[in-house]
């Protein structure tokens, strides 16, 4: 079961990457319209928050790839000097704080979003659900991440890629 857990996760980080790839190239695009309207004409007022919302969505969505791969920002030396059953308890530890947090800020994302729902975007007039839906997207990812990492914990199969080690 838990390689078909982990099977699911690398599926996901597949799908993640052509997004996140594809974003950031419509980033570049939209910004460059902007540059080049603005010196040869009037400027085109949506590029602004086209940009802004892409940008967050990269920004979410590449942390995701990070968590997964094992490249945030982790203080492990303590972990790492514990010896065996004391350092997995403490990285097991470390886990579920992560996942207690991701699930907190997947609901508190998820009530932001839908108490924004009746907002709408000036230049664009898209619903303002669709640019804060990434915060309870992107914690459910990564709370997915944390849990196989919790359960490879268990079944003694550490491996770094899984959520950073915290």
């Amino acid at each position: 079961m838990l390689s078909l857990l982990e099977r699911l996760e690398q599926g996901l980080d597949a799908g993640t990457r052509p997004v996140v790839f594809i974003a950031m190239a419509a980033l570049i695009g939209v910004i460059s319209l902007q540059i080049v309207s603005r010196v040869a004409f009037t400027a085109v007022g949506w590029t602004e928050e086209v940009a802004r919302f892409l940008l967050v969505w990269i920004t979410f969505l590449a942390a995701t790839l990070a968590y997964r791969s094992g490249r945030h920002i982790a203080v492990t030396f303590v972990v790492d000097a514990l010896p065996g059953v004391s350092g997995r308890a403490a990285r097991l530890c470390a886990h579920l704080c992560v996942l207690v947090f991701l699930v907190a800020l997947a609901i508190i994302g998820w009530n932001y979003m839908q108490l924004q729902s009746f907002q709408k975007s000036a230049s664009l007039r898209l619903s303002m659900t669709w640019v804060y839906a990434v915060m309870p997207l992107t914690a459910v990812l990564m709370a997915w991440t944390t849990l196989v990492a919790i359960l490879n914990e268990i079944a003694g199969r550490t491996t770094a890629h899984h959520g950073g080690d915290a």
